[in-house]
């Protein structure tokens, strides 16, 4: 029975039975009611841990009442994750399904080493129906330890990341090459790129797309990791910039950091686009509001919470859904690229 049990949520006839006592006995000895020996409450709360089932899953059964929930938990900084345009168009995606539906979204901003635990516990104790899974490692935890507890989940990340699950991603791989090709295109032969953490999935996969795309070029490239912070990504550009070779171009992994980099540019006296080219990912509103208006590598970043979401609906209901790459970024060139000087 123990291999059934981590296909599907565990229920309070699964702690009865292990426990071998009635579900009303389960649910005296967790209401700590009177009604049960102190031996047999003990061994109805060791079934219950072994199962990894919580008292709020009878709550919701007895009430009549099912669970319409999708959990999102993010392991960002409370703080930059109000900052990040990316998340803001994707969560107002995934509402925009959740809306049509009359289902809620449970939100959590976390430490990286407490998501595991807390989709266990939303899933084990019936606060949500299914979860989405964002900012991929390679070889990430979180991956077979809620594959194992049956967790109705969509990865958000290519499927290399994703082992069993349901998988939408966008192809990092082919943006960052287009992006490239357009700089080199210009004239520009040394790119820099600022990236977000190293330890993500797609900044792995657009790390290796970009050192392979400038090498196949025959020009310099050069990463800087930071974190999607103005701060950091202020950092990297002023380590880029005081290279004796330094790039006459730069890519940035989010929006955030490429707005940041404006002040960084003026900070040394240059201007852009003349002596320097910025290139910035998703296209929020925060490009097209700067001077000079940024480029951007472009997506529907709402467009894609919401299909994130319909797929995780699919999951949830048993429908099958095939993992996809969603509709690829595309380059939107604005007054902050342009030829590099002679």
């Amino acid at each position: 029975m123990g291999a059934a049990r981590r296909d599907r949520r565990a229920t309070i006839k699964d702690v009865a039975a292990l426990a071998g006592v009635s579900p009303s006995a389960v649910t005296i000895a967790l209401h700590d009611r009177p009604g049960v020996s102190a031996a047999t409450k003990e061994r109805i709360l060791k079934a219950a841990r072994d199962l990894g089932w919580r008292p709020n899953l009878a709550a919701a059964a007895l009430s009549g009442h099912a669970v319409h929930t999708v959990g999102l938990a993010i392991a960002r900084p409370a703080r930059l994750l109000g900052l990040e345009p990316f998340y803001m168009e994707f969560i107002s995606g995934i509402e925009s399904v959740l809306g049509k539906r009359g289902c809620s979204l449970l939100l959590r901003v976390i430490e990286a080493d407490e998501e595991i635990e807390v989709h266990r516990e939303w899933w084990q104790g019936g606060r949500v129906n299914g979860s989405i899974l964002v900012d991929l490692k390679v070889d990430d935890p979180r991956i077979p330890a809620l594959a194992e507890i049956g967790l109705p989940a969509v990865a958000v990340g290519h499927p290399s990341l994703a082992g069993p699950f349901t998988c939408v991603w966008t192809d990092d791989d082919a943006a960052i090459r287009e992006a490239v090709r357009y700089l080199a295109a210009l004239g520009h032969r040394r790119i820099g790129r600022v990236s977000g953490l190293a330890e993500l999935g797609h900044s792995v996969i657009r790390t290796a797309a970009f050192q392979e795309v400038v090498s196949e070029l025959g020009i310099e490239g050069q990463t800087e990791v930071a974190d999607f912070s103005a701060g950091q990504g202020s950092r990297a550009v002023r380590r880029l910039l005081l290279e004796p070779r330094r790039p006459t171009a730069i890519i940035f992994d989010n929006d955030l950091m490429a707005v940041a980099a404006l002040n960084v540019v003026d900070e040394f006296g240059l201007s852009v686009p003349a002596d320097l080219s910025l290139l910035a990912w998703d296209d929020s509103q925060l490009c097209q509001l700067t001077r000079p208006a940024l480029s951007a590598m472009s997506h529907d970043i709402h467009a894609f919470g919401a299909e994130v979401t319909n797929a995780l609906f699919d999951v949830m209901n048993g429908v099958e859904h095939e993992s996809h790459a969603t509709q690829p970024p595309s380059l939107v060139p604005r007054r902050s690229t342009a030829p590099p000087r002679a």
